[in-house]
């Protein structure tokens, strides 16, 4: 059954005193570029103090509300059903009329909320939801009223029309995308650099991306499994930049001058190095990245410092303090698992020690990048000018 509308619930925007119809508008303006990849004309609207979406006449339903439970910033999504205001009888009718429609053979227990937004309207909230109470009562014998712990609760909003609706489907949460800024996530092809940029998203951060690609040592079905997961991430997040940046010559002459041991630690702090670079240019706030503390050898406590201290940019690791079971939870809610785990290697994976240094000395570290002085710098420079940019939708 086709609704008319859905009534969107927010929680923290409502928070925000002065800056509401900043986070309110950001809201509306991620819903329409969600809706706008389905087939129909959605008009989102704010209408006071509330939002809502208005549906054509004909659409998907599941795929109106699958594309609304993508929108950070929305804790829950109404159906809602639209009659018009003819006096309190005609009200009467048609609420009984949704009852039967909606929860046709309905013997629990029920609640009566009535919103009169409309306040001409010459009958109390209160008395509205009293009577139409009675009149529930009358066709659904078997029902019964609980107004503390009901297994319905049936909610009236009185306007130039008659909203109804009884159901709330969970939505995503956090902040609306835009309202917190903008930061650059490393993306590999693993199960934990989608979870993060999905969760920082959540926050309200905009996210571009950088991917590492080492051909011919990682395949284009690699880098496609990276624009896939780019993709899936997308729908939560909107439109994200994604960088891949050739890396291979850089880590063949790492590989080359450096020792082996020190070779995760060494190229990782590259591909920091270079991920600012676009960070910078693309005005972001910060780094996003994967790691958890002592996942693999790169992500002790004293390896991550050692990858920090090129950056100049703050680095935001929201999966750190995660088990990998926890990770890959996430990963499975926001779809991104069964693509993380495809059988194809990156860049990270293939150039990787036997016995990698777990606890860096930054003075060893800074030694051995000095092997590296007389090449690194035009290796560098071509990887940048050579960057391919994708935009993912």
């Amino acid at each position: 059954m086709l609704v008319h509308a859905f009534l969107i619930k927010y929680a923290e925007i409502a928070l925000k005193g002065k800056n509401r119809y900043r986070f309110e508008d950001a809201l509306v303006h991620q819903m329409e570029i969600a809706l706008s990849k389905i087939e129909g004309d959605f008009e989102v609207k704010k209408e006071q103090g509330r939002v809502y979406v208005f549906c054509p006449e004909n659409y998907d339903y599941d795929e109106a509300v699958d594309a609304l439970q993508h929108v950070f910033g929305i804790v829950g999504i109404c159906p809602v059903m639209i009659y018009e205001e003819q006096g309190f009888e005609k009200l009467a009718e048609d609420v009984v009329s949704y009852m039967k429609q909606w929860h046709p053979d309905f013997n629990g227990t029920f609640k009566v909320w009535t919103r009169r937004a409309k306040k001409s309207y010459p009958i109390s909230s209160m008395e509205v939801s009293a009577e139409l109470g009675g009149r529930i009562l009358d066709a659904f014998p078997e029902a019964s009223v609980d107004v503390h712990h009901p297994e319905l609760d049936l909610s009236v909003e009185i306007r130039d029309k008659i909203y109804v609706y009884s159901q709330t489907i969970p939505g995503a949460g956090g902040m609306p995308i835009g309202t917190n800024g903008k930061a650059m996530l490393l993306l590999s092809g693993g199960i934990d650099s989608p979870v993060a940029g999905y969760m920082i998203a959540k926050r309200g951060v905009k996210i571009d991306a950088v991917y590492f690609h080492a051909p011919p040592y990682t395949s284009e079905r690699a880098k496609q499994k990276v624009v896939d997961l780019a993709r899936l991430v997308a729908k939560y997040s909107g439109p994200i930049r994604l960088h891949v940046v050739n890396f291979t010559d850089i880590q063949l002459y790492i590989y080359d001058q450096c020792p082996h041991d020190e070779l995760t630690i060494i190229m990782r702090r590259y591909m920091m190095r270079i991920a600012e670079h676009f960070a910078k240019k693309d005005r972001c706030l910060g780094l996003i990245t994967g790691e958890s503390i002592g996942q693999v050898a790169s992500q002790t406590l004293q390896s991550l410092a050692s990858t920090n201290e090129v950056c100049t940019l703050p680095v935001y690791r929201p999966v750190i303090g995660f088990d990998k079971e926890e990770i890959v939870r996430i990963s499975r809610k926001i779809d991104t698992f069964e693509t993380s785990i495809q059988p194809f290697e990156d860049c990270c994976t293939i150039f990787v020690a036997k016995h990698p240094v777990t606890k860096p000395n930054l003075k060893v570290i800074r030694r051995s990048e000095q092997k590296l002085s007389e090449k690194i710098d035009e290796l560098m420079e071509t990887a940048l000018n050579t960057t391919e940019i994708i935009e993912i939708q």
